[in-house]
């Protein structure tokens, strides 16, 4: 379905529980929070589902909006998620018991898991569905614009990353008029580093192995590594787009060993020259042309050995 008739559903909804994905990123939070503000000035009852992954990168926006224990939703509304496989253990018991109502999300690679679901491919964030939102259900408020801006920076790399659209910039332009904070969210997300953080940068470059003289570049972090240099989760977010600022490289494969003898691959990528999409899809994985992922099981060297085995077969073959 469209905006509007997205729009029309919430309207006509109450008691409302909004979900995000597993390691949670700007885009989910701001669009989950924003959604949340939007709706409760609506006079609806919302609350966002509480998500143990997200990091203190992030839990000072969730403050006031994460739901009590006790409340018993009528309507769920998932935003930013592709597939229930991307949901926490709590989002997806939830919906393996009732459902999602409504999935409002701009993955090209949405199963379609919702009742309903308001995808838009060509939207760079989710935020900027969002923001369309906003015209059919209420005013767009510092509250409100503040969350969408997070949403539609971060999914955009402050708008450096090649999804960046010309209405990227005119969703941020008309979000920054509401006088929201804007630069203290671009200093928080893409001027500020941890030492662990710069450590971590450090060992991708050491570890880094070079493909295709030098257009295709794959790395890992253990969670050895994060254990010996004291990282945090927080210290390890967005590292995926680390790499792809080496001159030459179009392709970078980002690989991190987490809990549980598995592994999170991040695939970055110039989509004239590879679909990260069609690459991820080979381990069972997806997201966008540019920018895709999937999670296997393993060691962080056999995931490096399992992307660079689809990289190549995309690219020749092989």
């Amino acid at each position: 379905m469209d905006y509007k008739a997205a729009a029309s559903l919430l309207g006509s909804w109450d008691n409302i529980l909004i979900l995000t994905h597993k390691r949670p990123d700007g885009d989910t939070i701001g669009c989950a929070v924003g959604l949340c503000a939007l709706l409760r000035q609506c006079g609806k009852t919302a609350w966002v589902q509480r998500n143990h992954d997200a990091t203190s990168r992030f839990t000072p926006y969730l403050e006031g909006y994460v739901a009590p224990a006790d409340f018993v939703c009528d309507k769920v509304v998932a935003v930013d998620v592709a597939a229930l496989g991307l949901l926490t253990p709590e989002g997806r018991a939830l919906a393996d018991s009732r459902g999602v109502d409504l999935c409002i999300d701009h993955h090209p690679s949405n199963e379609g898991y919702a009742k309903a679901t308001c995808l838009e491919a060509d939207k760079a964030a989710c935020g900027e569905i969002l923001y369309k939102l906003v015209g059919e259900l209420g005013t767009l408020d510092r509250a409100v614009a503040s969350m969408l801006y997070l949403a539609v920076s971060t999914d955009t790399g402050c708008f450096a990353y090649n999804n960046t659209t010309a209405n990227s910039h005119a969703v941020a332009a008309a979000l920054m008029a509401a006088d929201i904070p804007y630069k203290g969210i671009n200093k928080r997300h893409f001027r500020t580093k941890s030492m662990a953080r710069m450590q971590l940068e450090r060992l991708l470059l050491e570890h880094m192995e070079v493909l295709e003289e030098g257009k295709v570049v794959l790395s890992a972090i253990t969670v050895e590594d994060m254990v010996r240099l004291h990282a945090r989760e927080e210290d390890a977010e967005d590292i995926a787009s680390f790499l792809g600022q080496i001159q030459g490289v179009l392709v970078s494969a980002t690989i991190r060993e987490i809990e549980g003898g598995e592994c999170k691959i991040s695939l970055r990528t110039d989509p004239d020259y590879l679909n990260a999409t069609d690459t991820c899809a080979l381990l069972g994985g997806g997201g966008h042309m540019a920018a895709s992922g999937c999670t296997i099981s393993g060691t962080a060297a056999q995931a490096q050995a399992a992307i660079k085995g689809a990289i190549l077969k995309v690219l020749h073959g092989e």
